[in-house]
């Protein structure tokens, strides 16, 4: 169990809704073929790799059978020549080297296929996260979460790996020596190792689908650890404010108690399971030394045969004992794999139309017709929203908190689908050209302006892959940042801390507004882009704003009213509905919600 605060802690992340499945409900055979892609694009490495698996077990089964003859050859004292038992001697040597040499020569063949894998899956899996909608990433549980993906992806390596060098090697093993057992000597030979193999494996089935669940409960426990402990680490302000560190350390360790409960029972269960099959091997290799013995001392069997049979169940049985524990780990692997093939069955709720195309940006004309939205069934947000944002002018949104302010600008950007109404572009709808054109239309400067754990100038590029230094200057410039970034040691190369925690909220705005201008979209929203600015800073950046606005389509989503006094359009918004709407000088004329407003803030002003 990796413990934050030990070595080999590691941070990750689940769902809130992959909560632990019970194996039961696993379709294993069905996910084991979706590898098959990831092998059939290394056919050729594969069938190399398994031609040399062969090989090499060839050679591992041979090197009995010539122990045999140097045994018989050496047991024969008529024999007064060294020639023969040297020569056997050198090939018992070859074969050794040789079954080494084709051993790595497969390891080798098949890393490629079993790394790249593991990147592919990783790729697919961060691919499908991206293109899973906001909703899905607003109730995430972060840290339980990246403990799934890294167990997933891991459990694709891992049985690639185990196919490779445990259960096909000990399957053509098998086959090898049951076919010499059969056709050198005696069937109760071949009927107790078969008897043997069968008992071994129907008792380790049984027993370890009985253990599987303190298995699934310690991931579950383990998940969860995790989870926690990354949630109280990224709210760790919180925490400090409320002196709730006990708190999170109970949660934490009554997380761990229960995961050390499932995991004692899991070693105690592991260590009846190791003894059965023991016994199980020990009682069948003692039947068949004893048949062995009894067919020395009459005569059947020489010496060299003897110590064939019992190589060979040595070569035999030491794998199966460890094919034990492979089973286990297979099934743990597939466990794993599941909770995240399962995650790669999340649908996105949010997909191109069928035959979308990009969005044919003209003038930058905006309008919402009727729009109505919930996020939950029994909570409308929006209610037959209509308003209309002419290419080059600025409509401002103002009202109080819960109003649906911010609604408008994720339902531009179309992270959800409307309930009803429409939301166009230049005259087209949103919702039937591709995402990926629509959001590189618009620049957003948010409320809470998250940052990368990068330098200032990977944060202001970020708009733009590709940008020149002179122009992210000229943006930092514009956005009013460029001097308080030169007086930083490492000026634009800056590192800014997880989530921006070393900048404040008006530097962070700051970098978000030069993000925005750099990306130079012809739609801007401006989302309380000043709302953790002083008075002073506020009037630079409002200066700022205004020359970046200037012949763009602007959507501003306000605040402080005195910042948007220059608006071609107000509107006041109050449960979902806009309720008045017009210019600063009309609305304050007209003395109704508006104007009130607009006095309240003043007076908190003076």
């Amino acid at each position: 169990m990796p413990v934050y605060g030990f070595p080999g802690f590691e941070f990750m992340i689940r769902s809130h809704a992959y909560t632990e499945r019970p194996h039961e409900g696993r379709d294993d055979w069905n996910n084991l073929k979706r590898l098959s892609p990831f092998l059939w694009d290394y056919r050729g490495r594969v069938l190399l790799a398994l031609g040399s698996l062969v090989l090499a077990k060839m050679a591992n089964v041979g090197v009995p059978l010539v122990l045999k003859e140097i045994v018989d050859a050496l047991d024969r004292p008529e024999i007064q020549m060294l020639e023969l038992p040297v020569l056997l001697l050198l090939i018992y040597g070859v074969l050794k080297l040789l079954a080494s040499l084709f051993n790595e020569l497969r390891d080798a063949l098949f890393a490629r296929v079993r790394y790249r894998a593991m990147r592919h899956v990783g790729d697919r899996v961060l691919r499908h996260l991206y293109n899973l909608s906001l909703r899905y990433h607003l109730e995430r549980k972060t840290g339980a979460l990246m403990r799934d993906l890294e167990r997933g992806a891991q459990s694709v390596s891992s049985i690639l790996n185990y196919l490779t060098f445990n259960i096909i090697p000990v399957s053509v093993e098998f086959i090898l020596v049951v076919s010499i057992l059969f056709f050198s000597y005696d069937w109760q030979f071949v009927a107790v190792t078969f008897l043997t193999v069968i008992v071994y494996v129907v008792f380790t089935l049984l027993v370890t689908e009985w253990r599987m669940s303190y298995r699934l409960k310690m991931n579950e426990m383990d998940s969860q650890a995790s989870m926690q402990a990354v949630d109280g680490l990224i709210n760790y302000e919180t925490v400090k404010y409320f002196g709730n560190e006990r708190l999170e350390l109970e949660r934490y360790d009554n997380t761990l108690d229960v995961w050390e409960d499932a995991a004692v029972k899991s070693q105690t269960s592991m260590s009846a399971l190791n003894f059965g099959q023991g016994a199980i091997i020990a009682i069948g290799v003692t039947f068949i030394m004893v048949f062995a013995a009894h067919g020395v001392v009459q005569g059947d069997m020489s010496l060299g045969d003897l110590v064939l049979v019992n190589t060979f169940l040595i070569q035999l049985f030491l794998p199966l004992g460890f094919l034990g524990v492979v089973y286990r780990q297979v099934k743990y692997s597939l466990a794993d794999m599941d909770r995240m093939l399962r995650l790669l069955e999340t649908e996105p709720e949010i997909v191109d139309a069928e035959g979308a195309k990009d969005l044919l940006l003209k003038k930058g004309e905006v309008r919402f017709d009727n729009v109505s939205f919930s996020y939950l069934v029994d909570r409308q947000i929006l209610k037959n929203i209509s308003l209309k944002i002419a290419p080059g002018s600025k409509v401002a949104v103002v009202g109080t908190s819960g109003a649906g302010k911010s609604t408008l600008s994720r339902l531009l950007f179309r992270f959800y689908e409307i309930g009803s109404g429409q939301i166009t572009i230049d005259g087209q709808d949103i919702a039937k050209v591709t995402q990926h054109s629509l959001r590189q239309a618009i620049g957003i400067v948010p409320q809470d302006t998250v940052l990368f754990n990068d330098t200032i100038r990977f944060n202001i590029a970020y708009a733009r892959h590709g940008a020149t230094e002179a122009e992210i200057i000229n943006a930092a410039r514009r956005a009013h940042i460029h001097h308080f970034i030169e007086n930083l040691p490492n000026d634009y190369d800056t590192i800014v801390g997880e989530r921006g925690l070393k900048l404040s909220g008006g530097e962070k705005q700051r970098v978000a507004i030069a993000r925005a201008i750099l990306k130079g979209p012809r739609i801007l929203v401006f989302d309380e882009a000043t709302s953790s600015l002083d008075s002073h800073s506020e009037r630079e950046i409002q200066r700022a704003l205004q020359e970046v606005a200037e012949e763009h389509t602007t959507l501003v989503i306000a605040h402080r009213l005195s910042t948007i006094v220059d608006a071609d359009e107000i509107l006041v918004m109050e449960h979902g509905e806009i309720i008045e709407r017009g210019s600063h000088q009309y609305l304050h004329e007209c003395g109704g919600i508006y104007r009130a407003m607009w006095d309240l803030q003043q007076q908190e002003e003076y």
